[in-house]
């Protein structure tokens, strides 16, 4: 309904005011919310100190030392409008470094000889200012590629003009008159670095770095690379890696500028995207689709994968964008051919197959029975047979990657430390910045040798295992030969499920008894080995599931309290999701899932560590958890927190995010961890319902992962205010003291040894100095061995500390919570509780197939409702039946 107020009628009078309420006039604020203070906003927190203890080593680090020589500089920033002579915007992303290129070919002296830096869209920047705030210039291409410039058209074709002079038809059709309009948009000093690395907020300082990094996107623009975010990878052959199914892998580079504490560096690193294998169409569809004949293709898949994808035809050597394929084959799809100089609506109907062996005399061998590539628009489509037409190289691939995809481009992208520090040193002295005239307008020199650092490398903690034996893990790793674990288990009222794998389950049992003895697990024999009969194999894994639980309820006397689930694929299996949901949301039975290809000791011994910790028992100890003995954590109860957010694959915007909590048990233990889990929507780091009521007064230690540096205000200001809103939830009076720390891990700063050792930094090795932030409390943290490839440190930035670690003993305990992850032997990459979060986020996702939504989702043990997180609702996850709630499940 809608309302109107004619004129000369009168509004209705105002409703009357209740006797207990003070009208305030309009544009004032109640009294209250006048006198209330706003909430103090939280910044990360300043470097109290660095450390000291360890043993000092000489490294090297992928920095490279920037000059700012001309710090009185000032960049003009100008927004750019580009339009074609009809009125049509340009789309800057195709062609508006060729434009800019025209402007300033043609206008050089209008310009007054500037250099100027462009992002590729709609910002453009200058070292001083342009000669006005407001310039139009009228540009000339001649090399705009058009869809339908030498195709046959689905309307019409007159085979005249497809047979006329070459340069007439270019001009006629590719020529195009644009329409630059540049326009004044802010002023940038170049001061703002300087400030910024004297430790001064600096409100300019990410703009002024922007237009750096703008800066080296146009370098390598130039010299014709792929551009994506703050990479850049070159056309070369040698740096494709084969992946499959018609994708490349494709080795480049990512750069950026950092604020360090040593001044202002270039951060380079070797960076690896995925593209699509150049090279004739056909071959490319049957690689993607694994199939061995054209025959076999399937077209409809093939065309939402063709899809705006750009081809080079070999009858005319230019480049289209595909819109789709024809509906029929080559040689039944027809268009309207205009006879020679005859009058309108003279021609003949023809097949492009006709058309191109008769009146082009091309012979097309693989054409006739399959599809066209169709570059023209939905109206007027325009045709080539797919055998003239070739893939163009660096064209990213960005449908999400199989598992042996993935794990072909991980290895194949590895190296080791001195091969990556030799391939970034040719890279930077091959990108030439000395010659680039923008820096050299901005006063900014590069280095080319690699920055020198100190680190320290500090020693391992001491564990505690069974019998209060004590020892110290060497190199990272340990092991529990003729070790028995602190608190082993009793392994009573289990069973085996085999999902089909083959198998020698009696041999694995008898492995399982007697290397659980060994390591102080008392195991029973199972009750009984589940298989699965031959006639459920080929049903869905829903119904196997369900039907296995059927057979083992019919034969146990009562619930199990394991189950050893076996499967015939370690990874992909489709059982597992529905097994695990099965199990610790619907039953409530702790289960281990596994697919041994080989049976020994040490695989066995990994397995019972996983059980064993699932079960509420504890594998290994730190001494100084022991003791107790760990600085502040030991003197006051503390809850250890760690936060992850993981997303679904590249490609699937529609798969919600997964979040996940964990929070430590058994103060002063910071071993044991329980974990809660929920979903989001697609894509959003911050984890949006934290407000989760937590047990018993304690300091709160948080560590969050997976947060970019310009998202830790949005941790301080928004997560940790929903933590404290919990906590004055349970007791208005209760404050505790927080800590926070962002453990990053997608960043690009690597550390080499400065001995020239082919060897990575040593486990245990921090740098707190030089290459961190000039003022915030950050440092990196090698923490494991680094066996393949290039150690790739954690990050960790110290946003927020009410506690009072001293700078030494902070450092201990990120340290020494990198060794205790119950699931192996050896020091990981990340403290623990990331990684449960990491763990337990991953598991949950399976409970429900999120690429096929069913009303499955919210059967008995779920939830069943839609959470909203942002603007976007997602389906909750199912939660964790009461028995294993508290559990390490996820282990």
């Amino acid at each position: 309904m809608g309302s109107s107020n004619p004129e000369g009628s009168e509004l209705p009078p105002p409703p009357p005011i209740p006797p207990n309420v003070v009208p305030i006039v309009a544009g004032e604020k109640p009294l209250e919310l006048i006198n209330k203070p706003a909430p103090p906003k939280r910044v990360p927190m300043k470097r109290p100190g660095i450390g000291s203890q360890g043993q000092k080593i000489s490294l090297l680090t992928n920095h490279f030392k920037v000059g700012l020589n001309k710090s009185n500089t000032e960049f003009y920033h100008y927004s750019i409008a580009m339009q074609y002579d009809d009125g049509t915007e340009v789309d800057g992303k195709g062609i508006g470094r060729k434009v800019l290129d025209k402007v300033k070919e043609t206008y050089i002296l209008e310009l007054e000889n500037k250099e100027f830096a462009y992002d590729g869209e709609k910002s453009l920047f200058t070292v001083g200012q342009l000669p006005r705030k407001q310039l139009e210039f009228t540009v000339v291409l001649n090399d705009i590629s058009r869809s339908g410039t030498n195709g046959v058209s689905g309307g019409s074709y007159s085979l005249e003009e497809s047979q006329g002079d070459r340069k007439r038809v270019k001009q006629s059709f590719q020529s195009k008159t644009i329409q630059v309009q540049v326009n004044f948009a802010a002023k940038i000093p170049m001061q703002a670095i300087a400030n910024a690395l004297r430790g001064q907020d600096s409100d300019h300082f990410q703009e002024a770095v922007r237009v750096l990094d703008i800066i080296i996107r146009q370098n390598a623009a130039k010299q014709g690379c792929l551009l994506v975010l703050q990479s850049f990878f070159h056309n070369n052959p040698r740096n494709f890696i084969e992946l499959g199914g018609g994708v490349l892998g494709c080795r480049g580079f990512h750069s950026s500028f950092r604020a360090t504490q040593s001044g202002l560096s270039l951060n380079m690193d070797v960076s690896t995207t995925m593209i699509v294998k150049p090279g004739p169409v056909l071959n490319f569809l049957m690689d993607n689709q694994n199939v061995k004949t054209p025959y076999q293709i399937d077209w409809i898949k093939a065309k939402r994968m063709l899809k705006n994808l750009k081809v080079e035809t070999y009858a005319s050597k230019m480049e289209y964008k595909i819109t789709g394929l024809s509906d029929k084959p080559c040689k039944q799809q027809t268009f309207f051919l205009k006879s020679k100089r005859g009058q309108d609506g003279d021609g003949e109907e023809i097949t492009v197959y006709e058309y191109f062996a008769q009146h082009k005399n091309m012979r097309l061998r693989d054409s006739a029975d399959f599809p066209c590539i169709n570059v023209g628009k939905p109206k007027k489509p325009s045709y080539f047979p797919i055998e003239l037409c070739n893939l163009v190289s660096l064209q990213r691939y960005t449908k999400a990657l199989s598992n042996l995809q993935r794990a072909s481009l991980v290895e194949k992208s590895r190296q080791k430390p001195q091969e990556r520090m030799s391939t970034l040193r040719d890279a930077v002295k091959s990108s030439k910045y000395e010659a680039d005239m923008m820096l050299q307008s901005s006063g900014i020199s590069i280095g080319t040798e690699f920055m020198q650092v100190e680190g320290r490398v500090l020693p391992a903690p001491r564990l505690v295992v069974g019998n209060g034996e004590d020892f110290s893990p060497r190199n990272g790793r340990w092991n529990f030969n003729n070790k028995k674990l602190v608190k082993p288990v009793k392994l009573e009222r289990w069973a085996v499920v085999n999902f089909s794998a083959r198998c020698d389950v009696r041999n694995l049992v008898n492995t399982m008894i007697k290397c659980g003895n060994m390591k102080g697990i008392s195991i029973d024999s199972p009750f009984d080995v589940f298989e699965e009969s031959n006639q459920n194999r080929r049903e869905s894994a829903l119904t196997r599931v369900e039907k296995m639980f059927e057979y083992i309820k019919s034969k146990l006397p009562g619930p199990p309290k394991f189950l050893l689930c076996m499967l015939s694929e370690r990874k992909n299996s489709d059982i597992y999701g529905p097994w695990k949901r099965k199990c610790l949301s619907e039953v409530g039975t702790v289960t281990q899932c596994v697919a041994p290809t080989k049976v020994n000791d040490q695989y066995i011994t990994n397995v019972l560590l996983k059980i064993n910790a699932k079960l509420d028992g504890i594998n290994s100890l730190l001494m100084v958890e022991h003791s107790p003995s760990l600085p502040l954590v030991s003197k006051s109860p503390t809850l250890i927190l760690g936060m992850d957010v993981s997303h679904g694959s590249p490609g699937r915007s529609d798969v919600p995010s997964i979040a996940a909590v964990v929070s430590s048990r058994k103060w002063p233990l910071i071993s044991c961890y329980r974990a809660a889990v929920g979903t989001q929507s697609p894509k959003v780091e911050m984890i949006a319902n934290l407000f989760k009521p937590v047990s018993d007064k304690e300091d709160q230690g948080i560590i969050r992962d997976g947060v970019s540096e310009s998202q830790c205000n949005q941790v301080l200001n928004v997560e940790l205010d929903q933590i404290i809103e919990a906590c004055k939830f349970l007791d208005e009076s209760w404050c505790p003291r927080f800590m926070v720390i962002i453990a990053q891990k997608n960043h690009h700063t690597k550390f080499f040894q400065a001995s020239g050792s082919p060897d990575n930094v040593p486990p245990g090795t921090i740098i707190d100095n030089k290459v961190c932030h000039p003022k915030n409390n950050d440092f990196y943290l090698c923490s494991h061995a680094g066996v393949i490839g290039t150690t790739r440190p954690t990050h960790y930035h110290v946003l927020y500390d009410e506690v009072g670690f001293s700078a030494d003993d902070l450092q201990e305990l990120v340290h020494s919570l990198s060794y205790v992850y119950q699931r192996s032997t050896t020091a990981i990459s990340v403290v623990a509780p990331v990684c449960y979060a990491h763990l337990a986020a991953a598991q949950m996702s399976q409970f429900v197939k999120f690429n096929d939504m069913s009303e499955t989702a919210s059967s008995q043990g779920g939830s069943g409702g839609v959470t909203v997180a942002g603007a976007v609702p997602v389906q909750e996850l199912p939660r964790l039946h009461i028995k294993v709630a508290n559990s390490m499940f996820f282990c």
